[in-house]
């Protein structure tokens, strides 16, 4: 028997966002994309562009004003906020530019928080599994410290392992380099790439380094809410 194909990670038909005021700002103008399960797909733009919003419309933290999004196969539009909370907290990883790890927590418990706020507690299995990825990323002796007394690009790791601790089907990384020096940023564009070639997790990585850029499966561009396949 033929093995069966993974839904796409995420899919948008027709995306459109408008956001409503006293002057209505269109911000997305109908974007269809398609990431399969093991892409790592990377998104470039100008401020402005309309990045940040496709990003939030993937992710289930904003719905759009038109059009379908799809995760994992599950179309968002049938869900109720409920339901989309928990979506995200299953399905969906988050990096961002900064970590907003949480200072009166430890670098183990900033990357078990996904599994905490989904189960209540973190079980055995969980709490070794999430040591095993802190240990991967280069973590294993910084599992007691606070934020605090992390590098910036520790940080960073500990965020990129708080976004898999509840094995999701897609990663969105928003600016995920942004904030560190070229060191850094080099050691954490590698770590995600590697994780997702090594688990098959889709990533999708709004960036402005082109260099960068160009090392993912695709880049696409947006441009005044229209997207471009580069």
């Amino acid at each position: 028997m033929a093995e069966q194909k993974l839904a796409p990670a995420v899919e948008t038909i027709g995306l459109k966002k408008t956001y409503p005021g006293e002057v209505p700002v269109r911000v997305l103008h109908g974007i269809d994309l398609r990431i399969e399960a093991d892409e790592f797909v990377s998104v470039l733009g100008q401020s402005g562009s309309g990045k940040s919003t496709l990003l939030n419309c993937l992710g289930a933290l904003d719905r759009p004003t038109e059009g379908r999004v799809l995760v994992a196969g599950e179309d968002l539009a049938h869900l109720d906020d409920d339901e989309l909370a928990d979506l995200r907290n299953r399905t969906v990883g988050f990096i961002f530019q900064f970590h907003y790890l949480q200072d009166e927590f430890t670098c183990l418990e900033n990357a078990l928080m996904p599994i905490s706020i989904r189960k209540g507690n973190a079980d055995p299995g969980d709490v070794e599994r999430v040591i095993a990825l802190l240990e991967r990323v280069g973590l294993g002796h910084r599992l007691g410290s606070p934020p605090g007394r992390l590098s910036g690009g520790e940080q960073q790791r500990t965020a990129i392992v708080r976004a898999l601790a509840n094995r999701p089907r897609l990663v969105l990384a928003d600016e995920p380099t942004g904030n560190l020096d070229s060191r850094s940023s080099e050691q954490v564009f590698e770590l995600m790439r590697e994780i997702n070639e090594e688990t098959g997790v889709a990533f999708v990585m709004v960036t402005h380094d082109d260099r960068l850029a160009a090392r993912g499966d695709r880049t696409v561009r947006i441009e005044d809410g229209l997207l471009i396949e580069e």
